[in-house]
């Protein structure tokens, strides 16, 4: 799992949850869920019940309205 990267272009936090057959990091993913959730019920309903690659064109018109968002630093500077 250590090869996996979240499938937002330049985003390099931990991956956290599938997104069809690609992964997300926690960040993308809560902004999948909110995505899903605005385009209404019946997308949660929908979504749950198709295979992850028929999950896929749903997560790719999701991430064409994300942008990067930056993991934190691990190596900042301590005093």
């Amino acid at each position: 799992m250590n090869d996996l990267q979240c499938m937002i272009q330049g985003c390099q936090a931990k991956v956290y949850s599938p997104a069809g057959t690609q992964h997300v990091c926690k960040e993308h993913f809560l902004s999948f869920l909110t995505w899903r959730r605005r385009k209404g019920a019946q997308m949660f309903v929908h979504y749950a019940g198709l295979s992850m690659d028929q999950r896929d064109p749903i997560a790719a018109e999701w991430s064409k309205t994300v942008s990067t968002v930056e993991a934190p630093s691990t190596t900042a500077s301590k005093p």
